[in-house]
């Protein structure tokens, strides 16, 4: 991270304190020169009064010039009423010193998602620091709509925002600080929907929990479902708990030390996968395969008549077919459409009486058939799609097609796609370059795929690749495009190499992870640091929907080429007659290069979200986190 002059003095108070000792120490300047010059005035003549216009306009104008230079973006709305800041964020020239962790954070904070506590600031549209995270360092950190929830050190689940606490009267128009959910489950991994929130713990286990704190609510005496997704032995175990949550169990038991080691969610599906390369797919709604996202279409609910009855073993077996195998015209016009028996989905009347908002609607995952036998790397979810990436580089897709967000090619017009199909990543390019990808993300009607291209004539080079609904800027090359079905190349980011002075060669500049929000922003980390014995780190760029100020450029208009992510400049502070600290300047000459650039160190300390030093000498790197309209840097723990 960009290191700069770091101060816990708010910048309108430094002002106004500086703006106050100039003006005094201006009058008794003049009064004494006044004195002076009625005692001296023979001498001095029409010179006296001169000098001390002179010196008069001189230090009026040093205010009004620290006033206007010292301002930092008043749209940034990190004031509250009567001139005090808020005390959850502050002014990024705060931001940095070598001992402190700090968290940066900009974007959209209607639901009070950036900042729990906040009372009116609505949007912060240049990175401000989070105070409330300061020295913590977090295993997970994600954000939605209307609420946020992290992982600390201790693996326990934290949650807050106006959707979290939803019904709740918070004192004095504040919101209400995170609230501790989910505790000793030793949990690594999140992931966040609208009405559920799954976690991945370090055993393998996937719970689920509400997102809301009142659907969290246990009914008295019942058990808590900690040891399987079913029957609720957690009693027996001494882990009981105040909220009421669920196990997601597999329809077929895992092989001896197999374990779910990532999941991914999509709006309405859920995706694992296991230490062994197994693909499992789970249906947090009845809109879970509305598209195929799911790649398979039977499974089990709780019956809810039996429930009732006493009888919780019986449950019901749906099918959820998509809605273009089930009515191939279910987008025309109903003036024009002809009339179908399947209009409605199979199981639709089933399904009626289940609730899908609750924990319990389904409390299995299923290994996705196609992928059965197939090794899987890596996974991930867009809103209504499905990408796995396989050990030697090649990339599976399925889903929803409507904006070419699969990257299947333009000769592919389909919607909907059932089965896992491959992603080609290597057309129009020489056939002499090996392509090999190594990171696949998604979010929204989004896609982005990192690979290598190398080849024995020439120098290897990485590339990011992008496809799906562009229409705020989100592919990257420039061009406001709804639908982008052939994976097109960020060129700003693609390519990239450096001369290495130990080789003698170039070598690639490695982009390093891809974050997509479900509403259309993009942040890219390129690591040019290599061979800088430390200095540096991964430089930080950003693109797409600016609505809510989430590309942190001070500005609300979308960008559709990729920007580094800049922060406000350190003023530069001198000294005064007086020997008070003045500002003198709008940026500090030594310190020019104002990029936002992640890096890895040791932290001294590391705090949990209760204030308690969780543990010392801890391995951390920042981290990017993107949500619905948000931007969050944050320190991770390393494992």
């Amino acid at each position: 991270m960009l290191r700069s002059a770091a101060s816990r003095t708010s910048i309108p108070a430094f002002k106004a304190a500086s703006q106050r000792h100039l003006v005094d120490g201006s009058r008794r300047w003049i009064q004494t020169k006044a004195r002076h010059t009625r005692k001296f005035g023979q001498h001095g003549g029409h010179n006296g009064n001169t000098t001390a216009l002179v010196v008069t306009a001189a230090v009026l104008g040093t205010c009004v010039a620290f006033a206007r230079t010292a301002d930092i973006h008043n749209d940034a709305k990190l004031e509250l009423e009567g001139g005090r800041i808020d005390p959850m964020l502050a002014r990024g020239t705060e931001v940095w010193d070598g001992e402190n962790l700090r968290s940066l954070v900009w974007g959209s904070n209607r639901s009070r998602v950036l900042s729990p506590t906040s009372k009116q600031i609505e949007l912060i549209r240049t990175p401000a620091v989070a105070t409330w995270l300061d020295g913590v360092a977090l295993r997970d950190l994600q954000l939605h709509e209307t609420y946020g929830a992290c992982v600390d050190g201790n693996g326990d689940v934290y949650q807050w925002g106006d959707g979290f606490h939803n019904g709740m009267v918070p004192p004095k128009g504040h919101g209400l600080p995170p609230r501790l959910t989910l505790k000793g489950k030793s949990i690594v991994q999140l992931q966040l929907t609208e009405n559920k929130i799954f976690a991945l713990s370090s055993s393998g286990h996937i719970y689920v929990l509400a997102s809301r704190a009142l659907d969290q609510i246990k009914a008295p005496g019942a058990p808590t479902p900690s040891s399987d997704g079913w029957w609720g032995t957690g009693w027996l175990w001494g882990e009981d708990q105040a909220i009421n949550f669920a196990q997601l169990t597999s329809n077929e038991p895992l092989n001896w030390r197999e374990k779910f080691t990532s999941i991914a969610a999509g709006k309405d599906h859920l995706l694992a996968l296991t230490s062994t390369g197994r693909t499992f797919a789970h249906p947090i709604s009845k809109k879970a395969n509305t598209h195929g996202q799911l790649g398979f279409t039977n499974f089990a609910v709780p019956d809810p008549a039996a429930t009732i009855a006493g009888l919780p073993g019986a449950h019901l077996h749906i099918t959820l077919t998509p809605k273009s195998v089930s009515d191939p015209n279910w987008k025309a016009s109903r003036s024009v459409r002809v009339a179908s028996d399947s209009e409605k989905q199979l199981g639709d009347e089933d399904l009626a009486a289940v609730h899908d908002k609750r924990v319990g609607f389904c409390p299995f995952i299923y290994e996705v058939p196609a992928l059965r036998g197939i090794p899987v790397e890596q996974i991930a979810a867009g809103a209504r799609t499905s990408f796995v990436r396989t050990p030697n580089g090649r990339v599976l897709g399925w889903g929803a097609n409507e904006f070419g967000q699969l990257g299947l090619g333009d000769k592919v017009t389909l919607d909907t796609i059932t089965i896992p199909t491959e992603v080609v990543l290597w057309r129009a390019i020489s056939r002499d370059l090996d392509t090999n990808c190594t990171h696949i993300a998604a979010a929204g009607d989004l896609a982005a795929f990192i690979v290598d291209r190398s080849s024995q004539f020439n120098a290897s080079y990485s590339e990011l690749l992008m496809t799906g609904n562009g229409q705020y800027g989100g592919l990257g090359n420039n061009i406001h495009t709804t639908a982008q079905s052939n994976a097109s190349h960020v060129k700003a980011v693609s390519g990239l190499q450096q001369f290495n002075d130990k080789t003698q060669r170039l070598e690639p500049i490695k982009l390093t992870s891809v974050t997509i929000s479900p509403t259309g922003h993009v942040l890219v980390s390129v690591d040019s640091s290599a061979d800088s014995n430390g200095v540096g780190g991964d430089d930080v760029y950003i693109w797409g929907r600016n609505f809510e100020g989430e590309l942190g450029n001070g500005k609300k208009s979308s960008l559709a080429t990729p920007l580094n992510v800049a922060l406000e400049p350190a003023p530069y502070t001198g000294v005064s007659f007086e020997g008070l600290p003045v500002v003198k300047g709008p940026i500090d000459p030594v310190r020019k290069d104002q990029r936002l650039m992640l890096t890895e160190r040791k932290a001294n300390e590391v705090k949990d979200l209760k204030g308690h030093v969780w543990k010392r000498g801890v391995k951390v790197r920042q981290s990017v986190a993107a949500g619905y309209g948000t931007s969050v840097v944050y320190w991770k723990i390393v494992v």
